[in-house]
């Protein structure tokens, strides 16, 4: 925990009040600081790669509301294309022209894709898909991995990863052991253990659903042919092979991890940058599967807010604004997000403490590890060989800095268009004297 309590005292005065009326003082136990320890910090505002506390601290944001904020916050485009429409109309719960335009932007970024269905939030898209391709095959099994966070849909809390990982609960209560039953996990990045079930229970497989990187145990990226192994043995299997793009989607590449590793899945969830900062979601995929959805067939979804102008808008100017002509905005930020990859890699080197970072995109992420030699591609490797302790006095040491991690090391962190290479330089020179703090703690 920080020693400057001082720098956060309006943020402990507003938990000890959240906590009188929301469960915990947070609406996502990420956000409570369990990974971290101390006081979560509450932010009042932010502008391009930056945010201020209400304790008037400035930070350079590396969480970027968790992913969506691919231009970075308040970004001028954005701002003035949602304030326009919000006079406009804030819902109408009818079509509007903007879901088909943004509809049309997906699909010739995303080459898999050729229907899209838009929701509220990641948890919609995963739960959704799921149900579609339980449809679609009608079979019950669905094949998850160990780690990955699909949203909290009772058959998806099941070795999710995430805020599950970091406040060591059970998956979860509430959860009926009827509908865990249905949902069959592996480790991630085991191809073999995938094959010898699908070779067992092949038939009974409606899909297998994955992130490409899985993103929340920290950061893990799928070994060689992991990913194009699963696709051909859902393919030889008959099952459905979903990849989870929440976070990867427009992150890693225009049309994200599926582009850039040449995947081909049945169906896409997306969300996060695909709203621009506003509560979005989707399924999308190939037309005979999504002409199974109502109504324009029987697997039955609807929402009020589905598709709302606020959203689409928001959207919209961030995916042409990002990837509309000159890309080269995006290509800056994929550069910085490897310098500063890099700059950590070199300081865990530099004062001998065992660090694991990776970076794809404008995505990346640090393990602190218990000892050299460690190394994590999976979930029980997170578990066995992440040292929680350490990352914490990190975070708080980077927090006093100006510098906002994500709250726990089970987290990607993400870049903006907005970040420069004088931030990248600012938070270099901030590690730098947090890894100094590291040895100094310990010897």
């Amino acid at each position: 925990m920080s020693v400057v309590t001082e720098r956060y005292s309006r943020s402990q005065a507003d938990y000890a009040a959240a906590r009188e009326v929301i469960p915990g003082g947070v609406n996502s136990p990420v956000r409570a600081f369990r990974g971290v320890g101390g006081t979560p910090i509450f932010f009042e505002r932010g502008q391009g790669a930056y945010v201020w506390d209400v304790d008037g601290n400035r930070y350079i944001d590396y969480v970027l509301s968790w992913g969506p904020l691919l231009l970075g916050h308040a970004h001028p485009a954005v701002v003035e294309a949602i304030t326009l429409q919000a006079q406009r109309g804030t819902s109408f719960g009818a079509p509007t022209e903007l879901e088909t335009e943004l509809a049309r932007l997906v699909i010739e970024l995303v080459p898999s894709i050729e229907q899209i269905r838009f929701v509220n939030s990641g948890t919609e898209a995963t739960m959704s898909a799921l149900r579609l391709a339980r449809a679609a095959t009608g079979r019950r099994l669905i094949v998850k991995f160990n780690g990955c966070y699909h949203g909290h849909a009772d058959m998806l809390l099941v070795q999710a990863g995430s805020g599950v990982a970091t406040l060591g609960l059970p998956d979860s209560p509430g959860v009926p052991p009827s509908v865990a039953a249905e949902t069959i996990t592996i480790e991630y990045n085991d191809l073999d253990a995938a094959a010898a079930l699908f070779a067992n229970r092949g038939a009974e497989i409606a899909a297998v659903i994955v992130e490409p990187i899985a993103a929340n145990m920290g950061f893990v990226l799928p070994k060689p042919g992991f990913l194009s192994g699963l696709r051909e043995l859902t393919q030889a299997h008959g099952a459905i092979f979903i990849l989870d793009e929440v976070m990867t989607g427009f992150r890693v590449a225009a049309g994200g991890a599926q582009a850039l590793w040449g995947l081909d899945p049945d169906l896409t969830c997306l969300g996060k940058v695909i709203g621009g900062g506003l509560p979005v979601g989707a399924y999308a995929g190939k037309r005979q599967f999504m002409q199974l959805v109502a109504p324009a067939g029987p697997m039955y979804q609807a929402g009020t807010l589905s598709g709302n102008p606020l959203a689409m808008t928001a959207g919209l100017t961030t995916l042409r604004t990002a990837f509309g002509g000159d890309a080269s905005a995006f290509q800056q930020a994929v550069t910085r997000t490897a310098r500063l990859a890099d700059g950590l890699r070199m300081l865990g080197e530099r004062y001998r403490i065992p660090v694991q970072v990776g970076n794809v995109g404008t995505m990346f992420g640090c393990y602190f590890l218990r000892q050299e030699g460690n190394q994590i591609t999976s979930y029980a490797e997170a578990k066995a060989y992440a040292d929680p302790q350490r990352y914490a006095r990190f975070f708080w040491a980077m927090a006093d800095q100006g510098i906002y991690l994500a709250p726990s090391q089970f987290e990607a962190g993400f870049l903006s268009t907005a970040h420069s290479d004088a931030d990248i330089d600012e938070t270099l020179a901030a590690a730098e004297v947090a890894f100094a703090g590291l040895v100094s703690s310990a010897e």
